[in-house]
């Protein structure tokens, strides 16, 4: 549910436009000064503020400069009276949305939150999505439009303004630090330090003073004093990659430090005080940790406020194109090469390979076929990947990783691809006399078709029915 602060001073304005506004859905706060909204705007995550222009203690503009202070995205919508109608306009060249001249229908202001809130949206989604964009603002730019990866960046526009912990899960390569950084870049803190280090990569005996620091002669070597990640993160966003292999020891003081917002450096007694946005990530079940006794419940609670799932690269197969063309031009400029394009084979080759690697293999991959190729087109041999149909793929190819609804799904999907590869290929590609074989409904078999990204099985059109697979299938 959307949340919108309404600031107004009288009473009877206030008790209409929050009528109003919580008949459509929206969870409304109340302020009754604009010293009592600003006040709100720290505590709470706001999508969208109303507030009148001349509010005891502080003024709209006030609220204003706050909120864009918070967030440069925030949309503020003013209400101002006659008298004051070219100040509303100046802060509408300073930030905001807009403003309603008192009187007013409740159903305008509606509509303006309605607009508001879809703009603001679409700028987000923007940003995290078109390149131009997110280089002019120094954001990491998310390929795909994939309905899972648009899922994910609405999830991470929605909490990027608060302090939430978030924690990441996904498999190995799927972007999982793109999408921290994203939320940092999003984020108030945005100014602050984006600090990131790899729970797995340090061995436990090193990572407890590469996470808190440690004071000079903590143990041998400890010649000076260090800042560990945690200091070096305050006021910005620390993102804590493999969390799941964490030794045990060090999760009960990690859990301290978030819940007490404070630690010791090794060998030292001074507190240091902190403010830090955690963002965590794995490729591991924790639950299935946690009944191994291998990680603390306390702490998968504590990081889990807000559980975001990265799809593996397998499930969103129509994103493949968009990525190899990015990388593609990305290699060629690093590179300094001739851009090059992929024949029909090699991009067919890309779209129907596993994956397992995810995204960063498939970056791997083109990165090294751009270094092997000497002409213009990188060939199916350039890419040193086999040829692997989705329904040659065996069992023991299945991920054992996730939970178990995750290796189920992945494990039904790579048996329907097989069974319909197969019924489409003795079928000649006849889709109808398939759907009939399956037992399914010839919309469904079109549906998993486009879902599996499985393509004509080398039949001929010739002499096929309209139900015949086309070569865009």
């Amino acid at each position: 549910m959307l949340t919108i602060l309404i600031a107004e001073d009288n009473d009877g304005m206030a008790d209409m436009l929050v009528s109003a506004v919580t008949a459509h859905g929206y969870e409304v706060i109340r302020a009754r000064d604009g010293r009592e909204a600003l006040q709100r705007l720290r505590e709470r995550k706001i999508d969208l503020v109303v507030t009148d222009l001349k509010l005891p203690y502080k003024s709209g503009l006030d609220v204003l400069q706050a909120a864009k202070d918070q967030n440069s995205l925030l949309p503020v919508i003013l209400m101002t009276a006659h008298g004051t109608i070219e100040t509303a306009v100046k802060a509408v060249r300073n930030g905001a949305h807009d403003f309603l001249t008192k009187p007013f229908d409740p159903d305008h202001l509606l509509l303006l939150i309605q607009r508001a809130l879809e703009k603001q949206r679409l700028i987000t989604e923007n940003l995290l999505l078109r390149e131009e964009a997110a280089t002019q603002l120094g954001l990491p730019r998310i390929i795909g439009k994939h309905p899972r990866v648009l899922a994910v960046v609405d999830q991470i526009t929605r909490v990027a303004p608060s302090r939430t912990t978030v924690l990441l899960l996904g498999e190995s390569g799927t972007g999982k630090e793109l999408f921290a950084r994203a939320l940092h870049g999003l984020s108030p803190r945005r100014d602050g330090a984006f600090v990131a280090i790899n729970c797995a990569a340090i061995p436990k005996e090193l990572l407890e003073s590469e996470l808190f620091g440690h004071e000079r002669g903590a143990f041998t070597g400890a010649t000076d004093r260090r800042i560990g990640k945690f200091e070096l993160a305050d006021h910005g966003t620390i993102f804590l990659d493999e969390i799941g292999d964490l030794d045990l020891g060090l999760q009960s003081k990690l859990l301290r430090v978030l819940e007490g917002e404070e630690f010791c450096r090794v060998g030292g007694t001074a507190r240091v005080k902190i403010d830090v946005r955690v963002v965590a990530a794995t490729n591991k079940d924790l639950r299935a940790a946690i009944a191994q006794h291998a990680f603390r419940e306390d702490l998968f609670y504590r990081l889990s406020v807000l559980p975001i799932t990265i799809p593996p690269l397998r499930d969103r197969r129509d994103d493949i194109p968009a990525l190899v063309d990015y990388f593609l031009s990305h290699y060629c400029r690093e590179l300094k090469r001739p851009l090059k394009t992929l024949s029909e084979g090699a991009r067919q080759v890309m779209v129907n390979h596993l994956w397992t690697g995810n995204i960063r293999e498939l970056q791997n991959c083109i990165e090294r076929a751009v270094i092997l190729t000497d002409g213009e087109v990188i060939e199916e041999g350039h890419l040193g990947i086999r040829q692997q149909e989705l329904g040659e793929i065996q069992a023991r190819e299945i991920p054992l990783e996730g939970s178990l609804h995750e290796v189920s799904a992945a494990a039904t999907r790579m048996a329907e691809t097989r069974m319909i590869r197969k019924i489409l290929k003795q079928t000649g590609g006849n889709k109808s006399r398939a759907s009939q074989i399956l037992g399914v409904s010839y919309k469904t078999l079109l549906t998993k078709i486009k879902e599996y990204g499985i393509e004509r099985p080398g039949v001929s059109r010739e002499g096929s029915d309209p139900g015949a697979m086309s070569p865009a299938a």
